[in-house]
């Protein structure tokens, strides 16, 4: 028998309150073998004599942080039974806990979220620490609150703030909870669990109310209100995730409980959560937490027994948006931070834009004044390398320009002391080329950031073979600490995320040339769960960028890319995106893009340029097949970065996907997404493209191989030809 992963524990105090503990770090998640011993010792303290009342709280300062997530995937493959449905939510919380004849009363430190504050919700009052965090975010994961949250949640905070907390995950903080009455009192840690056994006490007594959560009604808001309430939630639902069933599905388990009352509404919880389980939404969310929570592990690097080393003073090089953007990122992780430019000017335009990053943060209620001031002064500017001497790690973000970076990085060789990180941020460029002129490969490695650099959540961690791993394990504690998700990828034109996502553009210029509507294409991308479709994108970063990254991959990849004139002819006539209020669309005063109907000369030049006609059957797509065309390209060059070894593994592409590119999570990340259709679909579709258009859709070896075995894509054999 597989040892319990957890348990909770009981024990008896001389005032006669009973204390249950859960047990099961890190954060006391609600694994089976919790639940099923919580059972236990909630029944045991029922029937003992020598117990009058009951406290539940969390070892260690941490009420739970909600269920067991590993326990999903094992329910969804099959490994495990789950307990019948209801067995949480009505057995134990509502009919041993909520009914019992004695007070039950939860002690919360640290977090209560999901499961956790569904515990706690059954109790018959609730006392937290200031700084707890309390919140049901199960929609994050595909699936709704299942052990009673649904019913219990509104009942104490109301239906309008109850829906706030689970639409939108965002949990409430000790103070908030009180005010909004999801806790009846506040106490320091040191005094949370004698405060709790006497608030029992108090309820045993009848000088404090004993409140069954489930049966409260004085906080709902009257029927038609609710109605009106959940009709606002249900629109503002649809409009924000079209493509998402389940928090309509969380909607109407509420209003279940509300018309019918709560135990109809337990029941229904059951089932929806039961069914919603199994959905691919919920396979591909679990699947994609476990993914980012996967990056740093590295083989041969996090597995080598190595610490990271302590940084502590990072100086960056060049202060435009990337490189004010990375800096705004450390000050407020608390780093110190050089900033060198080359003149006043430019140096004080770097420090004026870190400055407006932070005072964005204050205006929206993000950062204190005082806390403004304290993390500016954490940043100080230079113009030559003398204060590089104490340095623990250099960010380069100067101009894509190879001998201005070599020049660059062997001046730093001379100013940064030996054990000093030198990181590019180049997005393009090769680091071996950028360190040529250094004798310092094993401390060279690319730190490549997404733009702005203060928001997006992606760090790319570029290593050569020369790349020491100690280097490599510093940079992804770093990445941690700035709050990043640190991906691990091997040296290559456009590493990862740009290299994968190079035939995204590509594949729609070929398909406007040939064709299909521009705005139609950009619209069936949007339906289809991404930010905003290639067109659009093109005009937000600009198409002298478009133009730089899309030469880079024509000169090292030329079989395989589409050379389209389209771009270029639109920048000869001074439209190039946003910032010229023309690109693809035209941007009125508010930034708003509009179609415009002049694109069509541009594109009828173009198609002339490129001896292409138009294809009756491009012009009727539907939507389908313009996800199908733009994203199996990608598809295909992501198989291309797994097997020439520049990932580790399938799942980091995913994560890159998402988080470098606004892939849709809902749907697992890019290849989880591709194996969700099949290798031997995808195969075939481009191989048909390929005899119609060109070399452009020709399916890769790795892709081509998987589907003669019907095989998934994730699947990789041996690393044999890493880069890495």
């Amino acid at each position: 028998m597989s040892s319990p992963s957890g348990r909770t524990t009981l024990d008896v105090g001389a005032d006669g309150v009973a204390v249950i503990t859960i047990i099961n770090p890190p954060v006391n998640s609600l694994s089976f073998d919790v639940l099923y011993s919580l059972k236990d010792s909630c029944e045991q303290a029922l029937s003992r004599q020598d117990v009058k009342a009951v406290v539940i709280t969390g070892a260690k300062g941490k009420f739970s942080g909600g269920f067991d997530i590993s326990a999903f995937t094992k329910i969804q493959n099959k490994s495990i039974q789950p307990p019948k449905p209801g067995f949480v939510s009505l057995e134990i919380l509502s009919d041993v806990v909520a009914a019992a004849r004695k007070p039950f009363v939860a002690a919360v430190d640290g977090l209560a979220l999901g499961g956790g504050l569904e515990v706690a919700m059954a109790c018959h009052a609730r006392i937290s620490t200031p700084a707890a965090q309390l919140g049901l975010p199960e929609l994050q994961l595909g699936i709704i609150p299942g052990f009673g949250g649904t019913q219990a949640l509104p009942r104490l905070v109301g239906i309008a703030k109850a829906l706030e907390m689970m639409l939108t995950s965002k949990p409430v903080k000790g103070e908030e909870a009180l005010n909004v009455g999801l806790v009846d009192a506040i106490a320091p840690p040191n005094e949370l669990l004698n405060t709790a056994r006497r608030w029992a006490l108090d309820i045993l007594e009848l000088t404090k109310p004993w409140v069954i959560s489930y049966y409260k009604t004085d906080k709902l808001e009257p029927l038609g209100e609710a109605r009106e309430i959940l009709k606002f939630a249900r629109a503002q639902t649809r409009k924000r995730a079209p493509n998402l069933m389940h928090p309509l599905v969380c909607i109407d388990v509420i209003e279940e409980g509300i018309v019918s009352g709560a135990r109809a509404g337990l029941w229904k919880e059951a089932e929806a959560f039961q069914s919603l389980l199994e959905s691919d939404t919920c396979k591909s969310l679990v699947h994609f937490f476990f993914a980012q929570r996967g990056t740093t592990k590295v083989p041969g690097v996090s597995d080598a027994g190595l610490k990271p080393r302590s940084v502590k003073k990072v100086a960056i090089l060049g202060g435009g948006l990337m490189g004010s953007g990375i800096a705004t990122a450390l000050i407020l992780a608390n780093y110190q931070v050089i900033l060198k430019e080359i003149n006043d000017k430019f140096l004080q335009a770097g420090i004026d834009r870190v400055k407006a990053n932070l005072k964005s943060r204050v205006k929206k209620g993000q950062m204190s004044p005082e806390k403004f001031e304290k993390t500016l002064a954490l940043l100080k500017g230079s113009l030559d390398y003398e204060s590089f001497r104490d340095v623990d790690m250099v960010i380069e973000a100067v101009v894509e320009n190879v001998s201005l970076k070599q020049q660059i990085f062997s001046d730093l060789e001379k100013f940064c002391p030996p054990h000093c990180i030198l990181a590019s941020n180049t997005s393009t460029i090769d680091l071996n080329l950028i360190g040529e002129k250094t004798r310092s490969h094993d401390r060279i490695i690319g730190a490549h950031f997404f733009s702005p650099a203060h928001v997006m959540p992606l760090l790319e961690i570029v290593r050569t073979p020369k790349t020491s791993p100690q280097v490599i394990v510093d940079l992804l504690d770093v990445g941690k600490k700035i709050r990043k998700t640190p991906v691990v990828v091997g040296n290559c034109t456009g590493f990862a995320v740009n290299r994968m996502f190079f035939p995204y553009t590509q594949a729609a210029l070929l398909l406007v040339e040939r064709g299909t509507d521009i705005y139609n294409i950009d619209k069936a991308i949007t339906k289809f769960g991404m930010p905003m479709g290639p067109f659009r994108l093109c005009d937000l970063v600009g198409f002298g960028v478009a133009i730089a990254t899309g030469g880079q991959f024509v000169l090292n990849f030329p079989e395989r890319t589409y050379k389209s004139m389209l771009i270029p002819l639109m920048q000869e006539d001074k439209r190039a995106g946003e910032t010229t209020r023309q690109g693809f669309y035209v941007y009125d005063d508010k930034r708003r893009a509009n179609p415009d109907p002049e694109i069509k000369k541009y594109i009828e030049k173009a198609r002339e340029m490129s001896g292409a006609a138009i294809d009756p059957k491009l012009t009727k797509l539907s939507d389908k097949d313009i996800v199908e065309m733009i994203f199996f390209p990608v598809v295909n060059e992501a198989c291309r970065v797994l097997d020439e070894g520049i990932a580790v593994k399938a799942a980091d592409l995913d994560v890159s996907a998402v988080m470098g590119m606004g892939f849709p999570p809902y749907r697992g990340g890019l290849i989880f997404w591709a194996d969700s259709l099949g290798s031997k679909y995808i195969c075939s579709r481009l191989e048909e493209w390929s005899n119609s258009y060109g070399g452009f859709f020709k399916p890769c070896s790795y892709l081509a191989e998987r589907a003669a075995k019907g095989a998934p894509l994730s699947q990789m054999t041996s690393p044999a030809k890493s880069r890495l």
